[in-house]
């Protein structure tokens, strides 16, 4: 039954988030970006302090170790990001220094198309971070099955605003929208092999558990308040703020009201 539920879950928020990306990317929905990106910030933070920590803390793990373990994947998370700038940096470096190459390589693959290494670059790294996403939600599955819910809901909120950023990437050296679709679709499917994968490493290791939960909360957290809070903070009219409170407080709602809902089931 978990692992149905691992498969289950997996699948909706891997496939699910890319077609709510392009859902907002190519569709009516585009002007809805800003209020998904509060709800989104909001599920994360509840979901990782009321209830993926609060279960780990649960455990017979030592709350010291569960602490390094947080600390330690909030700046893991926070390297991540910097050797990502760094390489597109070093990129875009590359690129200046040889223009004749790039302006070359652009029209060997059309009028203002994107160098095709670049798209399955953004592939490739889109299908680690899935797979990580896959093998976190199995983690939250094991330790209970209200916890794979939100935790799977979680992800897919936190990974729609990245694969808007994937579709258009990939819109750059295609006007083909269902091929990028179909592309970012596929390495949203690696989220099921994390899983299967992360659900035979829980039950081999039970007692490191705790441990999946706390990197999955710091996870949760440094997507939060790294990327999704930072677009948030503009100025704004009272209105407009206050829209974007609310859905922060609807995205808190909504981890409260699925948990509910799946304890109660």
């Amino acid at each position: 039954m978990i692992l149905i539920a691992i498969v289950i879950g997996t699948l909706a928020a891997g496939i699910g988030s890319v077609w709510l990306a392009a859902a907002l990317s190519f569709g009516a929905l585009a002007r809805y970006t800003q209020h998904m990106l509060s709800l989104a910030a909001g599920a994360l933070l509840a979901t990782a302090f009321l209830h993926l920590l609060p279960e780990a803390f649960e455990s017979q793990a030592g709350a010291h170790d569960l602490f390094v373990t947080l600390l330690i994947g909030v700046v893991f998370f926070f390297l991540l990001d910097k050797a990502e700038l760094w390489h597109h940096g070093h990129e875009h470096h590359h690129e200046q220094e040889h223009p004749d190459h790039g302006h070359d390589h652009a029209h060997a693959h059309g009028h203002g198309a994107a160098p095709v290494s670049g798209s399955w670059a953004v592939l490739t790294g889109d299908s680690v971070h899935c797979f990580g996403d896959g093998v976190l939600i199995a983690s939250a599955f094991m330790a209970d099955m209200r916890l794979g819910v939100i935790a799977s809901l979680a992800v897919m909120a936190h990974e729609v605003p990245h694969h808007m950023g994937d579709l258009m990437v990939l819109r750059t050296g295609s006007t083909n929208k269902r091929a990028a679709l179909v592309k970012v679709s596929l390495a949203g499917a690696v989220t099921a092999l994390g899983g299967l994968i992360g659900y035979w490493l829980v039950e081999q290791l039970q007692d490191y558990l705790p441990y999946f939960l706390v990197v999955a909360s710091s996870s949760f957290v440094y997507v939060a308040l790294a990327d999704l809070i930072p677009q948030l903070q503009k100025r704004l009219s009272a209105r407009q703020t206050a829209a974007q409170i609310a859905w922060l407080l609807i995205g808190i709602f909504l981890v409260t009201f699925v948990s509910g809902m799946a304890h109660g089931h």
